[in-house]
């Protein structure tokens, strides 16, 4: 199974978030065996399939209580929750609050939240680019994919050239992870993205030189979207010093990330660094024009 059939799913999770999911319903969607979608999926995603679900509910869930007046009730039987009860206990779970002591206790926590923070306000990552200046960014306690925040680049200027971008990120000591094939991967979402948005994964040796690079640029995300999950997955070579990780927007448009991870995946994982090999054609292609 591959990362475009798992992002399939996950697209049909979010369209269909407010509806009774199964997982037959899921795994038919992208045509495989319950049993094989189900490993795969929480191979790929961390969690199992409703766990997942479960707690995409919950979040939206979460982000009803503080920005609509929608009772409880009325929002536990929205997220497929068979009672009043049911739902308390799974959000109590996960916030450790009650829903109703939630909405009253954190609503007016976060009112103004977004234009109060500003730049270098998300804890332990580095906010840069080639021109910072042009976006906001920062953290958002009215959008995430799970939990209570995400982080989020908002162009804030109309007028973008191509090599102009924002970007979160972090640097890791390569050390312990020589030789190993490392997968950095998270959740994304857009709006109204006209550049293109995503996550990058970078190594380095210790005179800075760029050893491998997947910026997701033969794959970019652009546009609208909905929470969808993204990897990028590169070899560490043995004379590695820095991996440096993030995601980027380039140009106009907003975009979030969230619930990011770092982990070695074995050698049946294909590599997405860009190579000269899988990208350029061994022949020429359209001699005669007449081909379109």
């Amino acid at each position: 199974m591959t990362h475009k059939e798992i992002q399939t799913a996950l697209d049909y999770i979010e369209a269909n978030i407010y509806e009774k999911l199964t997982l037959d319903e899921v795994s038919q969607t992208i045509g495989f065996s319950k049993f094989y979608f189900h490993r795969c999926f929480q191979k790929e995603v961390g969690l199992s399939l409703y766990d997942y679900i479960r707690r995409r509910r919950l979040a939206c869930a979460a982000s009803l209580l503080l920005n609509t007046n929608i009772s409880v009730l009325d929002i536990a039987l929205t997220f497929q929750f068979e009672s009043h009860e049911a739902f308390t206990r799974a959000f109590k779970s996960i916030y450790n609050l009650p829903p109703g002591r939630y909405r009253t206790a954190i609503k007016n926590l976060t009112k103004g939240i977004l234009d109060m923070k500003t730049q270098n306000n998300i804890k332990d990552w580095i906010i840069t680019g080639t021109a910072p200046d042009k976006y906001h960014i920062g953290l958002d306690s009215a959008i995430y994919h799970l939990g209570t925040k995400s982080a989020t680049i908002k162009s804030i200027t109309s007028e973008y050239t191509n090599d102009e971008y924002g970007t979160i990120m972090q640097q890791i000591n390569a050390a312990k992870y020589l030789g190993r094939r490392m997968r950095f991967s998270g959740f994304v979402r857009t709006l109204d993205v006209e550049g293109w948005c995503a996550l990058w994964f970078r190594i380095d040796n210790a005179l800075s030189t760029t050893l491998k690079l997947d910026n997701m640029q033969n794959r970019p995300i652009k546009g609208t979207t909905e929470w969808n999950h993204y990897t990028c997955v590169l070899d560490v070579p043995e004379n590695s010093a820095i991996l440096n990780i993030g995601m980027l927007l380039q140009g106009k448009g907003q975009a979030w990330v969230d619930n990011v991870s770092f982990e070695e995946v074995d050698y049946s994982v294909p590599v997405t660094e860009f190579t000269i090999e899988t990208t350029f054609p061994d022949h020429v292609l359209n001699p005669s024009f007449e081909e379109l």
